[in-house]
């Protein structure tokens, strides 16, 4: 019958014919030897009159045991939300060939350059997972404002101090995007968002801006504009690349985040710059922005490539050694 590991390993019943097996002096082995007179039948005999002692041993062993069944998968990397109420991503593994359950906490650190903070110890949930399985799980955190970039660390606790596994988690200012004013100069940004995914963030940051719904590029005079998100191909207007392209060619910088690539549409680069004329043009895949008012990675992305488009970078290989 299987048994259930739990975290802190609680005591079980001592194993049927233990007292059998303890007390068997008379036994006999392969070389005629009574079985008390082994090594084996020494240690069980012993143990039988100092059970307590037996179990102690292996109540001192057995939680290492259980660490090691069950295992919170690292991330790749940190993960990056906004403050607030924000679900964390958890991939759990148990290696063991018993079921695990546990209940555990989170306990929320702020990391400094000195020292780490305790800001919260909350319960979780009762985590239960079967030999061999991998299970994906999320938790539901608060993260205080922060005015930059700030590292958080989430210890998984069993108990007052079993440690599971951390999870470090980057938490960004929600006014990320306000750059865009100082990228884009004394002119307003130049803005084509038919979706409003980028307008009411704007909005919100009091950016200023300008609707190239109504105003064409050809009569725009800023040096930055954003173009899209597009839902699909038949959003885009007959003949804006050509516009684009012109535009481009006067010295704008262009970010343009192209509609999905449809069925039967080869591999494509995240992004590529095209340089036309004095200017450039970025041309952006949509997953690399997508869900852009809740996601930071998204809207870090979107700096990056507008400033690319401004300032791009000559493209070098990787790894290789800079040329004197």
């Amino acid at each position: 019958m299987a048994s259930v590991i739990r975290a802190g390993c609680h005591k079980q019943d001592t194993p049927p014919g233990f007292d059998d097996y303890a007390a068997s002096a008379q036994l006999k082995d392969k070389e005629g030897l009574s079985f008390d007179q082994t090594s084996t039948g020494r240690a069980l005999h012993f143990l039988g009159r100092s059970r307590d002692l037996f179990w102690c041993a292996i109540f001192l062993l057995v939680p290492v045991a259980c660490g090691a069944q069950l295992q919170l998968i690292p991330d790749n990397q940190s993960q990056s939300v906004f403050p607030g109420e924000r679900a964390i991503k958890l991939t759990w593994a148990n290696h063991g060939k018993v079921p695990v359950e546990t209940e555990l906490r989170a306990r929320l650190y702020q990391a400094t350059e000195a020292t780490a903070v305790l800001l919260s110890d909350t319960p979780w949930k009762r985590l239960n997972v079967l030999p061999g399985q991998t299970v994906l799980e999320s938790a539901t955190l608060g993260f205080p404002p922060v005015k930059a970039e700030t590292q958080f660390v989430i210890k998984w606790i069993e108990g007052t101090n079993k440690l599971f596994g951390t999870t470090s988690v980057l938490v960004y200012p929600t006014n990320l995007l306000s750059e865009l004013k100082l990228l884009a100069g004394e002119e307003p940004l130049g803005v084509y968002d038919q979706q409003s995914q980028l307008k009411p963030i704007l909005k919100n940051l009091g950016v200023d801006w300008t609707d190239l719904e109504e105003t064409s590029l050809e009569d725009f005079r800023g040096k930055l504009v954003i173009l899209g998100p597009f839902r699909s191909k038949s959003q885009v207007p007959e003949g804006f690349g050509t516009r684009t392209k012109a535009f481009a060619e006067r010295g704008a910088a262009v970010v343009w985040l192209l509609p999905p690539l449809a069925r039967g549409d080869g591999p494509q680069p995240s992004f590529a710059l095209l340089h036309e004329g004095k200017g450039t043009v970025v041309l952006v895949q949509p997953e690399m922005v997508a869900d852009l008012a809740s996601r930071t990675r998204s809207q870090i992305n979107l700096l990056h490539l507008a400033r690319l488009a401004l300032h791009p970078n000559p493209v070098v290989i990787p790894f290789s050694a800079p040329e004197p």
